[in-house]
């Protein structure tokens, strides 16, 4: 029977909304607080003292989970309330997306737990997880959602490395640098004066020269101003004035390049009446060679999409700053005693190098020896070898020269014919030093190549070797079954080569 009496009517709803004010108000102070509050002891938790969830945000409402404590008591008592109840994981997937969602809330305790049982269940769950959620389909366009695991930045997921799509091609990169101008650093200390930057107010004019001079210096240092700023970046890849000097220049570029025999064998000046027949057989009718400046004016349009920059990068010429090294290593069997028996025939193991280095006036010095790169590129100079030249007490520790071999360089030169082609006649590497003795001399024909993901023209690799009688006009070949390739190697002490 309902109780018709007005007063305790009103006296309920005012207790009513009293309650309800103190909670709210209890929820707010909570939420302003700085320090969390500590959760209760295991043992002090029951059902009977968990308070309902409040009506409206049941069911966003989600515990906080602290490490070691899994609220096993507020999840069964929520769960007896909840509209959906927790579907508790049965496969090796199931675990692993549970340990994704763990890992993605910060609980690592409990998400490399799960980890592990999904991985006892089955060691390929990580495969069917990224085809669940990363099909291959998915990356055909751009994701809607670049981080579907939900995972935080600091986690290493391939899921959000790329948050804006494919990368942009390095040629599309560099041109959306062009409006940039080089920034002063900021200040060390906020609200203090930044510190001066006078690059930053030279006129581009002056900074291009400047850039000029340090590229003619060294062009290695010219191009790691590429990673000082963006602005110096676009310069460095697209200032087609500064690549044109280095391509025409003697320095590193193609104007210390050899097309036709500029020495001879022993590093005197070149004569014509002395000259000795070349590596291809001679014909009368044969067309004058081009010019080097006329090589390089018809490849730069022809082979080179008309760039300065790649036709530095891509076209075959040799290093002067350092020296090209082949390491050979091979086997060969022993002579076992003849007063021991033993099972089994001793092995030899033997080592050499060989070594070039190539100058700009033609020259070479070839060297082969047992002395390891460390204790031979500081002495290939010319000045050590005419010194331990005919010495019968050769100095130390320069005495590995004593053995050097005197030499002269040059590159292919295509025949002129308007119908060849000048990329494909590049590339090949002559070499003639003196021989054994006085009437023998050594040719070698090499391939420019290069090896590595950046580097270019760094690598030599054999087409051939002879021998050549000067008194019989006869040749011989050596074979290369032990020779391997020279790779080039930089010398700090050569400077830029002389």
């Amino acid at each position: 029977m309902e109780d018709s009496n007005p007063e305790l009517e009103q006296f309920r709803q005012q207790w009513r909304a009293e309650v309800s004010a103190r909670n709210q108000n209890d929820a707010n102070r909570g939420a302003k607080s700085k320090a969390p509050r500590r959760p209760p002891p295991i043992a002090s938790l029951s059902s009977n003292k968990i308070a309902p969830p409040l009506k409206g945000i049941d069911e966003e409402y989600i515990p906080q989970v602290f490490s070691g404590y899994d609220g096993s008591a507020e999840k069964e008592e929520h769960g007896k309330s909840s509209t959906a109840a927790v579907k508790e994981p049965q496969s090796a997937l199931d675990y692993y997306e549970k340990a994704v969602e763990r890992e993605s809330q910060g609980v690592l305790g409990d998400s490399l737990n799960l980890y592990r049982k999904a991985f006892r269940m089955d060691h390929q769950v990580d495969k069917k997880y990224k085809n669940k959620h990363f099909p291959p389909s998915s990356f055909a366009s751009k994701p809607t959602n670049p981080n579907p695991s939900n995972a935080p930045v600091t986690v290493p997921n391939t899921a959000h490395h790329s948050l804006d799509g494919p990368p942009q091609p390095i040629k599309d990169l560099i041109a959306s640098f062009a409006s940039l101008v080089i920034e002063p650093a900021p200040p060390a200390i906020e609200g203090t004066p930044a510190p001066p930057c006078p690059l930053a107010n030279l006129p581009e004019e002056i900074l291009v020269h400047i850039l000029k001079e340090v590229a003619i210096l060294d062009i290695a240092s010219f191009v790691g101003l590429a990673q000082v700023c963006k602005r110096l970046a676009y310069l460095v890849a697209t200032e087609d004035q500064i690549w044109k000097r280095v391509c025409l220049g003697s320095e590193v570029g193609f104007g210390a390049m050899h097309y036709q025999w500029q020495r001879e064998v022993l590093g005197g000046p070149l004569k014509e009446e002395d000259e000795i027949p070349d590596f291809e057989d001679d014909e009368e009718d044969a067309p004058e060679p081009l010019s080097n400046e006329a090589i390089t004016d018809s490849l730069f349009v022809s082979a080179y999409s008309s760039s300065w920059h790649k036709m530095f990068r891509l076209r075959p010429r040799l290093r002067f700053n350092g020296c090209y090294i082949s390491t050979v290593n091979y086997t060969r069997p022993g002579q076992a005693s003849a007063s021991q028996v033993t099972w089994h025939s001793p092995v030899h193991i033997v080592t050499y190098y060989r070594y070039l280095r190539f100058f700009r006036d033609g020259t070479v010095i070839s060297l082969l020896t047992t002395d390891e790169p460390a204790d031979v590129v500081h002495h290939l100079t010319k000045e050590l070898q005419d010194l331990h030249r005919g010495r019968a007490a050769p100095h130390l520790p320069s005495i590995v020269m004593q053995t050097a071999l005197r030499g002269r360089w040059r590159l292919s030169n295509p025949d002129g014919n308007p119908d060849a082609d000048l990329k494909d006649a590049e590339g090949d590497l002559f070499v003639e030093t003196e021989g054994a003795s006085a009437k023998y001399m050594y040719r070698m024909k090499l391939s420019l190549r290069s090896a590595g993901k950046g580097a270019k023209n760094n690598k030599l690799v054999w087409q051939g070797f002879w021998n050549y009688n000067l008194l019989t006009d006869d040749t011989g070949e050596f074979t290369l079954r032990n020779n391997k390739a020279f790779f080039w190697s930089r010398v700090k002490s050569y400077g830029n080569g002389a």
